[in-house]
């Protein structure tokens, strides 16, 4: 008799105050290296959120429908400490996106907490596609704010959500 083979469980923690097509290269590029990828969006999205809790899982269910590797994506809001949380749904890993050099100071102090708070889970740093660089939620709301276009930049739902939310503003 063989043994189950576990299969391997990633968490890809955020805000994803507005999911961009950043963020959908890194989900789909984990979908690709685990066999689950959770997509945690954090309750606590700061002071200000552009977008509520509830509009930002919504946001990110339907933009995730949009990636090759969907099936093995799972998106689920959480409140609390996120090393509580992937010792909760037994993960193995936590992916971390690195866009520059100025990520990687905050991002190393956040893996070794999290190392510390929960050992058996390891931190995982994914660098975006080179097209994506450059990009942040930051960014795409100062443009959306400003009436740039940000075709391109999120998936059409997120789009048609800044649309609709920048015209009951004005």
């Amino acid at each position: 008799m063989t043994a189950a083979v576990r299969k391997k469980k990633a968490i890809y923690p955020g805000t994803f105050d507005p999911v961009t097509n950043g963020h959908l290269s890194l989900i789909d590029r984990a979908s690709h290296l685990f066999d689950e990828v959770i997509v945690a969006i954090s309750k606590n999205a700061g002071k200000n959120p552009f977008f509520e809790f509830e509009e930002r899982l919504k946001l990110m269910e339907a933009s995730v429908k949009t990636i090759r590797g969907n099936g093995r994506v799972r998106v689920i809001g959480f409140d609390g400490m996120l090393a509580d949380l992937a010792v909760q749904l037994k993960a193995d890993a936590i992916i971390r996106g690195l866009r520059a050099v100025s990520d990687f100071e905050y991002e190393f102090q956040m893996a070794l907490m999290n190392r510390k708070l929960a050992r058996d889970v390891e931190t995982v740093f994914l660098m975006p596609s080179l097209s994506w660089v450059y990009l942040s939620s930051s960014l795409v709301k100062d443009v959306a704010r400003n009436d740039g276009d940000i075709s391109g930049l999120v998936p059409t739902p997120v789009k048609r959500a800044f649309k609709k939310r920048l015209s009951f503003q004005q």
